[in-house]
C-alpha cells in the first residue's frame, strides 16, 4: 500500500500544491515565499522521514497569514488522504524534541478527531518573514484537516529554536504514531473504526 496524497487548493489567497508520501525518506522540495516556513517544511519531512514537496503562491503583499494557514491545511488534508482509514497504525505517540535551550513536547492521537492544544509563548515575534504567533495556528490548522488531536508546548529563549524544536517534534511523533504495527491488522479502537 502507498501511502501518498496530492492535494490542490485554490482560493483568492494563495494557489498552493502539496504532495505528501508518508513512508518517504525525508526528501522535500518546498517554496511557500517565506524562508523560514521552507527551512521549517524541509525540516519536517527530514524528521518525520517524509517525502514532500511544497509549492504555494500567496498573497505575501499583506501578510504571511494566509500562505502559512493554508500550507498546513493543504498538508493535513494530504495527511489524512494518505493514512485512509488508519487500519494497522499505532495511532499514538509522544515526543520530546531539544534543539539547543528550546524543547518542544507533542503528543500526537491519530484518532480521527481533530483537537489542538498548544502551552508556551515565543521569545520573539518574528523569525525572518514568519510571524511566530503563526506556528501554533500552522499546527491547528494541520490538525484539524488531518483529523488529529494534537497537544503541543514549547519553551525557551530564542524563537527560530523553539518553532524548529515544534516542527521536529510533531514530526517525530507523526512518523511514530502513523507507522505500520505488524501485529494490528484492522484501526486501533474499539470501534473498530477511526
Amino acid at each position: 500500500m502507498t501511502r501518498r496524497a496530492t492535494v490542490e487548493r485554490e482560493t483568492a489567497e494563495t494557489t498552493i500544491e502539496v504532495t505528501l508520501a508518508v513512508d518517504g525518506e525525508g526528501e522535500s522540495t518546498t517554496d511557500t515565499g517565506i524562508g523560514f516556513l521552507d527551512h521549517m517544511l524541509d525540516s519536517f519531512a527530514k524528521h518525520g522521514l517524509f517525502d514532500l514537496d511544497v509549492s504555494c503562491d500567496g498573497d505575501l503583499h499583506i501578510d504571511d497569514h494566509h500562505t502559512i494557514e493554508d500550507v498546513a491545511i493543504a498538508l493535513g488534508t494530504a495527511l489524512d488522504e494518505a493514512l485512509g482509514d488508519r487500519a494497522g497504525i499505532h495511532r499514538f505517540a509522544d515526543r520530546r524534541v531539544p534543539l539547543d535551550e528550546a524543547v518542544a513536547g507533542v503528543v500526537v492521537d491519530v484518532s480521527g478527531r481533530p483537537l489542538f492544544e498548544f502551552e508556551g509563548e515565543f521569545s520573539q515575534d518574528q523569525v525572518g518573514e514568519f510571524t511566530s504567533a503563526m506556528a501554533p495556528h500552522f499546527f491547528r490548522s494541520l490538525a484539524t484537516n488531518a483529523n488529529l488531536t494534537l497537544h503541543t508546548e514549547v519553551a525557551g529563549d530564542n524563537a527560530h529554536h523553539e518553532i524548529e524544536a515544534l516542527f521536529k517534534a510533531v514530526a517525530r511523533a507523526l512518523d511514530d504514531a502513523t507507522r505500520p504495527d505488524d501485529r494490528r491488522e484492522g484501526a486501533p479502537s474499539t470501534k473498530g473504526t477511526l
